[in-house]
C-alpha cells in the first residue's frame, strides 16, 4: 500500500508539472493575438490569462471524466500507475522540446498519444477503449477544420459590415473589444486544457484503488487550476511570437475574429465533454481569418511546419511513452 501511495504522489506531482508546462506552452496561444496587436501589454495579458484560466478550470469536469475513462479502462488496466507515469513523462518531454523550438504543438495530442502508447505497451492494442478513443481522435482532427471555417466566416462577415468604416478608428475600437475576447479565450482554454490533468490524476487514483468512481475530487480540480494559472503567469514568449506574428500580420479586427472563432470551437467541445487541442484550434482560427483577409498574407511555410508537428505528435509521443513504460517497469516491478 505504501508503494502505491508513493507512486500516486509522484503521478500527482508529474500531472501538476504537466499542467504548469501546459500553462506557459498552450496559454501563449490564447493571448498571442491580443499581445501582437498591442491591445494588451504582455504582463497584463498574462495576468488576465492566468486569472481566466483558473476560473475556467474550476467551472467544469466533463472533459476530465472523458480522459479518465474513454481512452483506457482504469479499472482493468495492468500496471496502470506505471502507464500513467510514463504517459506524463512522455508528454512533458515533448512539450518542453516543442516549446524550446517555439513550435505551437498540441499538449492534448501529446498526452492522449502518450496514454495510448503506454497502455498498448502494458496490455497490447486491446487495452484501448476504441469507441471513446476514436471519438477523441475524430474531435482532435475535425476541430481545427471547424476553427478554420468559422474564422474564415466571421472575418468575411466583418469585411461586409465594416467595409464603409474608417480603418484606423475601427481598429482602435476593436483593440478594446479584443481585451474581452482574450479573456473569453483564456477562460475557454481553462475549461478544456486544465481538465486533462484532472482526468490523469483521477485515472491514477482509480488505478491504485484510492477512488471507485470517475468523479473529480475538489482538491484535484483546484490544484490543477492553480498549476495552470502559475504556468500561465510564466508566459511562453517563443510561442506567442510564432502564433502572434509568424502566421500572418494580425490587426485588432482580425484578432477579434480569430479569438471569437476559437472561443466557439473550444467551449463547444467542452460543452460536449470532448478534449480538443486549443493550440490547433487557435492557430487554425488565425489561418482561417488570414485566408479570408488575403491568402498571400498568410505565411504558409510557418503553417506547414506547425501542421507537420501536429501530425507527428501522436505517433512520437505514443512511441516515447511505450519506451518509458518499459524502462519504468524494469526499474519498479
Amino acid at each position: 500500500m505504501e508503494g502505491m501511495l508513493f507512486i500516486t504522489v509522484v503521478i500527482v506531482i508529474a500531472a501538476l508539472a504537466f499542467d504548469l508546462i501546459n500553462g506557459f506552452h498552450d496559454t501563449a496561444n490564447a493571448i498571442a493575438t491580443s499581445v501582437s496587436t498591442k491591445a494588451l501589454k504582455p504582463k497584463h495579458a498574462i495576468v488576465l490569462a492566468a486569472v481566466m484560466n483558473f476560473v475556467g478550470a474550476i467551472s467544469f469536469t466533463g472533459v476530465a471524466k472523458t480522459i479518465t475513462k474513454d481512452i483506457v479502462d482504469p479499472f482493468s488496466l495492468p500496471h496502470g500507475d506505471i502507464v500513467i507515469l510514463a504517459a506524463l513523462l512522455s508528454a512533458i518531454m515533448w512539450n518542453l522540446l516543442t516549446w524550446y523550438f517555439g513550435i505551437p504543438s498540441s499538449s492534448s495530442h501529446a498526452l492522449i498519444g502518450s496514454i495510448a502508447g503506454g497502455a498498448i505497451a502494458a496490455a497490447g492494442f486491446g487495452a484501448l477503449e476504441y469507441k471513446g478513443f476514436l471519438t477523441i481522435i475524430i474531435g482532435l482532427i475535425v476541430s481545427p477544420f471547424l476553427a478554420f471555417g468559422v474564422g474564415f466566416l466571421i472575418y468575411s462577415l466583418f469585411k461586409v459590415f465594416l467595409k464603409n468604416l474608417n480603418l484606423s478608428s475601427t481598429n482602435r475600437r476593436f483593440r478594446y473589444i479584443q481585451v474581452g475576447t482574450a479573456a473569453l479565450q483564456s477562460y475557454t482554454h481553462g475549461t478544456n486544457d486544465a481538465q486533462k490533468s484532472m482526468g490523469i490524476i483521477t485515472l491514477a487514483l482509480i488505478a491504485n484503488g484510492f477512488q471507485q468512481t470517475d468523479d473529480v475530487q475538489l482538491w484535484v480540480q483546484v490544484s490543477c487550476a492553480i498549476a495552470m494559472a502559475v504556468g500561465t503567469s510564466i508566459g511562453g514568449w517563443k510561442i506567442i511570437k510564432t502564433v502572434g506574428g509568424k502566421i500572418m500580420k494580425i490587426k485588432p479586427v482580425s484578432g477579434v475574429a480569430a479569438d471569437l472563432s476559437s472561443v466557439f470551437i473550444i467551449f463547444g467541445a467542452t460543452f460536449i465533454h470532448l478534449p480538443v487541442s486549443t493550440t490547433h484550434v487557435i492557430s487554425s482560427s488565425i489561418l482561417g481569418v488570414g485566408t479570408a483577409h488575403r491568402v498571400k498574407g498568410v505565411k504558409w511555410d510557418t503553417a506547414q511546419r506547425m501542421i507537420i508537428t501536429w501530425i507527428i505528435t501522436l505517433p512520437i509521443s505514443a512511441t516515447l511513452a511505450a519506451a518509458i513504460y518499459y524502462v519504468l517497469r524494469f526499474l519498479l516491478v
